[in-house]
């Protein structure tokens, strides 16, 4: 998967999918009752360890990502947080005049297990499997700080923006920032590469999108690259459309990952110019049969000449049966060219 990231095609191409530790797994359902909430399985290296082995086990995959969520950094820097089943993550919601006494003071001490968990990986996983670190994008991070909680279409977020710009361009800031450290700290507990995942860049109009996701993520890999060169860096502006032309050269980003809307022919393009990530409907692999096949063997076809790292377009989803996962996986591996 290295290779790939760095340029190399390889057929039949690497092989992860999103959310791969999760609900959809039995042996998650299981160790999850045995954590008590969501954050304490986060912040638990032991049980944090066993759910991002748990698809490693039992599929392969050729690289692992760090069971984390995207809201531990607003955490570390002093917000509340909660999961509640059925709702989400739920926080205060965050005003303008809170944004100057956000504190990263303890940011580290409070994310230590993560690091923990990150080094136990990396002696835990077999040499040849990628370790994927990962944090949210300033933009989907601020928009759950904002709102309290997820939304539709991000409205609290982008009015925020709106309404007071200069106070959403310092959260930014002060979320790229910390967001960088904390990629940065995950690469020397062993990450190999590290993703930067912006779930709700697709939300903003295109002054929006230019100022409130490209900006911020262009920081982070910057930092990320001068702290660690060498490391690849993949983003996945989900939404961006016709917006993902352009984003590897504004941001820095080694890699693209795609959702499963961008057409193939736009992905080929994006190609040329260097790896992309992606891009089945999680809905074809909850499906299964000739839907899932029809879905791989188009991507295939399509990206397999090029650098490709084969995922999901987003999240895989709690209802999706672990053959479909076996069926996906068998097809991968088995697919010749031509």
């Amino acid at each position: 998967m290295l290779d790939v990231l760095k340029g190399a095609t390889v057929f039949p191409p690497p092989v992860w999918i999103m959310r791969q530790a999760g609900r959809y797994l039995p042996e998650y359902r299981e160790t999850r009752k045995r954590a008590g909430s969501f954050l304490d399985l986060c912040y638990n290296p032991d049980l944090a360890v066993e759910v991002t082995l748990q698809p490693i086990r039992r599929f392969g995959f050729d690289a692992s990502i760090l069971f984390s969520d995207i809201l531990v950094v607003p955490h570390a820097l002093g917000r509340d947080l909660r999961f509640e089943e059925g709702r989400g993550p739920l926080m205060t919601p965050l005003e303008a005049e809170e944004i100057d006494g956000l504190n990263g003071d303890m940011f580290h001490v409070n994310l230590s297990p993560v690091y923990e968990t990150v080094r136990r990986l990396r002696l835990e996983l077999p040499a040849e499997t990628t370790l994927l670190g990962f944090c949210g994008a300033p933009f989907t991070v601020a928009s759950y700080m904002i709102a309290g909680h997820g939304t539709v279409d991000q409205a609290p977020a982008r009015l925020f923006g709106y309404q007071h710009p200069e106070a959403m361009k310092r959260l930014l800031k002060i979320l790229a920032d910390w967001s960088a450290r904390y990629l940065i700290r995950q690469i020397e507990a062993g990450a190999d590469a590290v993703q930067i995942f912006d779930s709700w860049s697709g939300v903003l109009d295109e002054r929006g999108f230019a100022e409130f996701c490209i900006e911020p993520v262009a920081d982070i890999v910057r930092q990320v690259h001068a702290a660690c060169p060498g490391v690849p860096v993949i983003a996945f502006p989900r939404g961006a459309g016709s917006r993902y032309t352009g984003f590897r050269k504004a941001t820095g980003s080694d890699a693209l990952a795609l959702d499963w809307t961008v057409p193939l022919d736009q992905a080929r393009k994006l190609q040329q110019e260097g790896p992309v990530q992606g891009n089945l409907d999680p809905q074809r692999l909850v499906a299964g049969g000739k839907a899932l096949s029809d879905g791989v063997g188009t991507i295939l076809a399509a990206l397999g000449d090029g650098p490709l790292v084969f995922n999901l377009g987003h999240g895989i989803t709690p209802q999706t049966p672990v053959s479909h996962v076996e069926q996906m996986l068998r097809e991968v591996r088995e697919a010749r060219r031509g």
